[in-house]
């Protein structure tokens, strides 16, 4: 899946560095599209994060959704997400929610 984002993004004309995880994220960092296994418990996850890299937008992805979510939304808002994206996500929907949250 990683990969896959990386390509759709890469080919969008957007610069796309993967990292493992938040203590690898160093730097100016626009965005960081983050895997939320577990939405209930993705605040911990979010935090390190957000330590890393404060200025960053995010985007959340999880499989435990059964659609995705605009950041208006009740869970997205808790979370801090500009978007909270159902997996699998399209091209279309994910690259529409990458520029919304670079607007």
């Amino acid at each position: 899946m990683r990969a896959l984002i990386g390509e759709w993004l890469t080919s969008a004309g957007y610069r796309v560095a993967p990292f493992a995880d938040a203590d690898a994220l160093r730097g100016d960092v626009a965005l960081v599209i983050v895997d939320i296994a577990n939405p209930r418990l993705a605040e911990v996850r979010l935090r390190g994060v957000r330590a890393s890299c404060p200025a960053a937008a995010l985007i959340g992805l999880s499989a435990q959704l059964g659609r995705s979510l605009p950041g208006e939304s009740a869970s997205a808002r808790k979370l801090g997400l500009h978007h909270l994206l159902a997996k699998p996500c399209t091209r279309q929907e994910l690259l529409g929610a990458v520029a919304g949250a670079l607007q």
